[in-house]
């Protein structure tokens, strides 16, 4: 970044990555994560110390920058700049209120209204003012941003199988393209069904299908486990298996430790950490296992409405609950998240002492837990 002559990039002192020890090591930690970020959010971000100016991806921005910068910058970024940041990234959760304060706030920590730093406000921040009043004049910015651009040229040059002629051939893959989303458009029976559940998964209703692979031997749970699964069911305990996966309503396929922790670190994409609903409130949580649940009814029970949910053996009528057994995470550091703007949610894994028993329902998407040692406004290291 140039800096003028009337300026001195001593006063700088927001430009913490001019020393290359900070910046590797800042790298070192944005790849590090990769294992922790599940699959469904796409493609982790590699180190930008070593592959920013090499094909470094639009997406890989936005989860290093949006996703982990709050956590990985903070110690790093001098404080007042860092909460600065928080804000913008808040500003992405909460719109325009968040951007107006984060750019005015921008403008006097690095611009200063200084003429000789006017190149610092690039128009991509000033116009974080705007976005909000132009999204009715001009519409939604992903109808004209770069990304959308990026991607349909991609697309349609993936397309391309000959070398000669080929702007002709580009223009001619896009009517294609275009006469092909408008035929679906008008008739949407073209499209065939994606999503469809696998063979062999269980339908649970609500979006929620219960995935393979499920244990081949009965699981017998510890004390604590039994104790929950009984106060659950207000029934005696089951014999039940695992099973692996979970088909969530949004998209996303939960994991858990049963599974993810055969595997190495570095071959896996941990997606066993969700948000759940208990007791009326969001918690996070570490999946352990999923499993169905047979209850005994009695005949007197049975009606028109539970008859397809019910299975019939020669042992009597059976009834199954779809459950999971979490281990739930601590609070946030209720300090560290003001500071944040709600944007850093500093956590400790309790382990079996913080087990409870939940309905897959109540699961309501997957989350990323990434390991850290903060030191936090308290002075207390986090282990």
């Amino acid at each position: 970044m140039k800096c003028d002559a009337t300026d001195n990039k001593d006063l700088w002192d927001w430009a913490v990555f001019r020393d290359k020890g900070i910046w590797v090591e800042h790298g070192a930690a944005v790849a590090a994560c990769a294992p922790y970020l599940p699959g469904s959010f796409d493609r982790p971000p590699r180190n930008p110390a070593e592959k920013i100016n090499t094909f470094y991806k639009a997406w890989e921005f936005i989860l290093w920058l949006w996703g982990l910068g709050p956590g990985l910058l903070y110690s790093i970024l001098p404080d007042k700049y860092w909460q600065n940041f928080c804000k913008f990234v808040r500003g992405i959760q909460e719109a325009h209120d968040c951007f107006c304060k984060w750019e005015n706030e921008f403008e006097q920590l690095y611009y200063q209204r200084r003429g000789d730093r006017i190149n610092f406000i690039r128009p991509c921040a000033h116009q974080s003012n705007h976005l909000a009043a132009e999204g009715f004049r001009s519409g939604p910015s992903v109808c004209y941003t770069q990304w959308t651009m990026e991607r349909v040229i991609g697309m349609l040059g993936m397309e391309i199988c000959q070398p000669s002629n080929p702007f002709s051939n580009l223009t001619f893959l896009a009517i294609c393209c275009c006469q092909i989303n408008a035929l679906k458009v008008m008739i949407p029976d073209l499209e065939p069904p994606d999503g469809l559940p696998p063979k062999n998964s269980v339908n649970i209703g609500d979006g929620y299908v219960l995935l393979r692979a499920c244990d081949r031997y009965t699981y017998n749970p510890s004390e604590a486990e039994s104790h929950l699964i009984h106060e659950f069911l207000n029934a005696p305990v089951p014999k039940f298996k695992w099973c692996a996966r979970l088909w969530l309503p949004n998209g996303q396929i939960a994991r858990c430790t049963w599974k993810e922790t055969l595997r190495s670190a570095d071959k896996v994409r941990m997606a066993q950490n969700v948000k759940v609903s208990i007791n009326n409130r969001h918690e996070i949580a570490e999946v352990l296992y999923y499993a169905r649940l047979a209850v005994k009814v009695q005949a007197d029970d049975i009606n028109n409405e539970n008859d397809e949910e019910l299975e019939y053996n020669d042992d009597g009528i059976y009834h199954f609950v779809m459950v999971a057994m979490v281990s739930v995470y601590s609070h946030p550091d209720p300090e560290l998240l003001q500071r944040s703007t709600q944007t850093v949610w500093s956590c400790k894994h309790e382990g079996d002492q913080a087990l409870q028993l939940v309905g897959v329902k109540s699961i309501q998407s997957v989350v990323a837990m990434i390991p850290h040692r903060h030191k936090l406004p308290s002075g207390v290291v986090e282990d």
